[in-house]
């Protein structure tokens, strides 16, 4: 099994409440892809509540393999969601281990 770990920071915001929405937005969009990608066998999104943290948005997704995530990656569904982040996006980091 592989776990995909990404951090997302977004881009500043007008007003906190503004990116708020966006987070939840997009925490919304994620949280729906389980349901839509057969190889998506457990998934997770949390929103950073420790303002000393740099990361704004972490996604935890588990696949049976390296083949499953890269069919989660290209999915057409995935790739919807990541046009909502684009826009936002100042920076991600990632990491796929086995667990």
């Amino acid at each position: 099994m592989i776990r995909h770990t990404v951090l997302f920071k977004l881009q500043d915001f007008d007003t906190e409440e503004a990116k708020l929405n966006k987070l939840n937005e997009l925490k919304s969009a994620l949280e729906s892809l389980p349901a839509k990608i057969d190889v998506v066998k457990g998934l997770v999104v949390g929103l950073n509540v420790n303002p000393a943290e740099k990361f704004d948005l972490a996604l935890v997704v588990d696949v049976d393999s390296l083949e499953a995530l890269a069919l989660y990656n290209t999915h057409p569904d995935h790739v919807a969601v990541g046009k909502l982040l684009r826009p936002v996006l100042e920076s991600r980091s990632c990491v796929d281990y086995e667990i």
